[in-house]
Order: structure tokens, then sequence, then C-alpha cells
């Protein structure tokens, strides 16, 4: 269970990083609707055994700590404004 929630977090989490700076402190301006996104997904897909949704909440979980951690050290952007965090990136 822990194992598959590594890995969906895993993959969500290369995304995020693969991303171009801009759409990443974007998406990190609304992170509360990207962890319940990327939850919602991960139930949805996941759904039907209890080895599944505990994939999917530690997923979730996971996400949750990393957006926020990541919008506290990198900052975000909300209506075209950059609020950096701890570390100022050029945008």
């Amino acid at each position: 269970m822990i194992e598959s929630g590594l890995f969906v977090f895993s993959g969500v989490m290369l995304l995020l990083i693969k991303m171009p700076r801009r759409w990443l402190l974007a998406c990190l301006g609304y992170d509360l609707a990207l962890d319940v996104l990327v939850s919602a997904v991960a139930f949805a897909l996941h759904f039907g055994t209890f080895s599944g949704v505990m994939a999917a909440t530690i997923a979730g979980l996971l996400t949750s700590i990393a957006t926020t951690t990541m919008k506290r050290l990198c900052g975000f952007t909300r209506g075209g404004v950059y609020h950096a965090g701890y570390f100022n990136l050029r945008i």
C-alpha cells in the first residue's frame, strides 16, 4: 500500500517538476485545488479495493505535504503577481 502510494506520488511530482516554471508557480498559487484534484483522481483510479484506497490516501497526503513545502520554498503566483518563497526564482 505504501509503495503504491509512493509510486503515484512520484508520478505527480515528476509532472510538477517538468512543468514550465510559470505554470508550476501558478499551480502552487492554488495548492488546495491541486491537492483536491490529485486526491480525487487517485481515488477514482484506485477505487474498489482497500489497498487501492490506501495507496490513493498516501499519494494525496504526500502531494499535500510536497505542494505546501514547494510553495514555501519556491513561492507562487496568483493574479499575475509573484510572491517569493525562501528562494527567489526568476520567471
